[in-house]
């Protein structure tokens, strides 16, 4: 019998790598998912590519759609990316990191492809513990997204595929989140987590995002292999 296929959504980032390593441990044929949205920080898009070389993936997916025109967001508009804050400061509101609508966007077009896959579960590293404070990383989002999914498709509708949204992630802290990625033989070296990268692709170390990998990797007690720019690490 062949392996049942999954679509995962992939950044290049920390959460979406390993949760490429669980799908694979779970032993799906991989699909991984990425889009090329009009971010600033498009070095993830050479991080997802060699995630997913790394884990020979049956195919790596770009899809190409720009949130510029709708803005609203520092990774998609011309708003400053927040630099140096606590742990605390983050958890306090909504950052203007959060990109409007942006995983419901994500996972439509991957239930758009999984349809066509006949791949019943969709992959998405997710996160409610240490994250940034996105309303679209909750479990009540990933519920109601499961049975939206569900009324919406063909394939589900006429019985023929029951679509799961997979969030193997969710309860886990960035710590636990790095040690099941070791488990797992992830090479941590081939991710990007910066908002902000530099011109050379180098990590600011100052971002949202960049604090929260490096609190990650000390907690999990693993050295950080992340290359920062010389002028921000």
């Amino acid at each position: 019998m062949s392996e049942p296929r999954a679509v995962v959504l992939s950044s290049g980032g920390i959460d979406s790598t390993t949760t490429l390593a669980v799908a694979r441990a779970e032993g799906y044929a991989l699909y991984s998912l990425t889009f090329d949205y009009g971010q600033r920080h498009r070095a993830e898009l050479l991080a997802a590519r060699r995630v997913a070389d790394f884990f020979r993936v049956e195919r790596h997916l770009v899809v190409s759609l720009d949130l510029r025109p709708i803005g609203g967001s520092a990774l998609t508009d011309a708003i400053g990316v927040p630099k140096g804050r606590s742990v605390e400061a983050m958890a306090a509101e909504i950052p203007v990191t959060y990109v409007p609508a942006r995983n419901t966007i994500f996972l439509s077009y991957a239930l758009a492809w999984a349809e066509v896959l006949g791949a019943g579960d969709i992959f998405i590293g997710v996160n409610a513990v240490d994250y940034s404070g996105y309303p679209d990383c909750r479990p009540e989002f990933i519920a109601a997204f499961e049975s939206l999914a569900n009324l919406a498709t063909k394939a589900a509708v006429e019985g023929a595929l029951r679509v799961r949204i997979r969030t193997p992630l969710l309860a886990l802290t960035k710590a636990e989140i790095i040690r099941r990625g070791i488990e797992l033989d992830v090479d941590y070296g081939l991710t990007l987590s910066c908002y902000d990268p530099g011109p050379e692709g180098g990590a600011c170390g100052q971002c949202d995002s960049c604090i929260l990998r490096r609190k990650g990797f000390a907690e999990a007690g693993v050295a950080d292999p992340t290359r920062y720019g010389s002028s921000r690490g």
